[in-house]
């Protein structure tokens, strides 16, 4: 096997466990690792939105940021860069949350609820892949945001600084106003109270980072490249954080491998855990996280990569994305399990028609 094969393809097995092995310590079934859910909970523990019971800074995301950071420092591959359509990423970045949150996951969490048995996530995965393929019409069309500018060095650090100081945050708690509460917030109950310990959850983190750039991992990029050119490389990696999965959680299973929380595989529509049957949203909600993400050059997990590794515009569409989250949760956008709010269905099909406009806007040939 090549050394390119190897690496993606061990790259999301290892994901694929951590997922399982999270699960066990703490995090949500179904959740052991979610960007778009944990950068939600980001945005609740720094008073963004006063959603409750998503609430926390998750660790696993300063992780990814610092593992990615390594990874790029390491291999003498990071580079301070940006300036391409700042503000119109930072806006795909917000799209692209709402539709996760409409969906109830990232792409990852897509493959993870997929192992899980979640067939919700299967008509996710179509709308991804729709979503995506749409994307590739408007790349095909000459759809481009600009090019990057080389910055100084400094720039490509601002973003690992940003989570350096959230660690800190979420180490000491800090109280300013006892009566208010912050200013940060913790879930008491929720999935964002359900977590594994920090020690274990920012050395998850840093691992996937750091795999996940030396295999240059991106859910979107995969099916990108299956329609573009027919390439299958990147999609290996997704194929195998799905078979990781459920190879994990069957092991757990049979196994009775006992944890604070018990991943499982339980094949079906209904009863899973955080997610919701609305099949139309399903599909249209991550049809938008695959539109954006197309234009965006990679998923949300890509974008925290790519920041670690100095892209000041991928930092930026993570801080769009933590934005959405707040919007999402303050303007009742965000689904639940009981299903997903009249104002998240105008916002997905409003989402989606302007991140069109976005790539109409940017084509060279129109």
């Amino acid at each position: 096997m090549k050394k390119d094969n190897l690496m993606i393809w061990s790259a999301g097995a290892v994901i694929g466990f951590i997922a399982v092995a999270l699960v066990l310590f703490g995090n949500p079934i179904n959740m052991g690792f979610c960007t778009a859910c944990f950068e939600r909970d980001i945005a609740g523990a720094l008073g963004l939105h006063r959603a409750a019971p998503v609430q926390y800074i998750r660790p696993e995301i300063i992780g990814i940021v610092f593992g990615a950071l390594f990874a790029s420092l390491i291999g003498k591959e990071f580079k301070a860069e940006g300036g391409s359509s700042t503000l119109t990423r930072f806006i795909l970045g917000i799209f692209v949350m709402i539709g996760a949150l409409v969906f109830l996951g990232c792409p990852l969490r897509m493959m993870i609820r997929l192992g899980g048995g979640d067939l919700n996530a299967l008509i996710g995965l179509i709308g991804f892949v729709a979503g995506v393929a749409i994307g590739v019409y408007f790349l095909k069309k000459g759809f481009d945001l600009g090019r990057t500018q080389v910055q100084t060095r400094i720039n490509g650090f601002i973003l690992p600084s940003i989570m350096a100081i959230m660690l800190l945050l979420l180490i000491f708690k800090p109280m300013f106003n006892p009566a208010a509460g912050g200013p940060v917030f913790f879930s008491k109950e929720g999935p964002a109270a359900q977590h594994a310990s920090i020690i274990l959850s920012i050395g998850a983190g840093l691992l996937v980072g750091y795999l996940a750039q030396k295999s240059r991992l991106c859910m979107a990029g995969g099916v990108r490249d299956i329609v573009l050119i027919k390439d299958w490389h990147l999609a290996k990696g997704s194929l195998a954080i799905l078979l990781a999965v459920f190879l994990g959680n069957i092991a757990v299973q049979v196994l009775g491998v006992n944890g604070v929380n018990a991943p499982a595989f339980n094949l079906g529509f209904a009863g899973q855990p955080v997610a919701h049957g609305e099949y139309l949203w399903n599909f249209l909600g991550l049809g938008l996280v695959g539109f954006a993400s197309a234009l965006l050059g990679g998923c949300p997990l890509r974008q925290l990569v790519l920041s670690g590794g100095g892209n000041s515009d991928s930092a930026m569409t993570v801080l769009g994305m933590i934005f959405g989250a707040a919007i999402s949760h303050n303007f009742m956008l965000a689904a639940s399990p009981s299903g997903v709010p009249i104002f998240a269905k105008y916002a997905v099909i409003i989402a989606l028609l302007l991140t069109a406009v976005i790539g109409f806007m940017n084509m060279e040939k129109v």
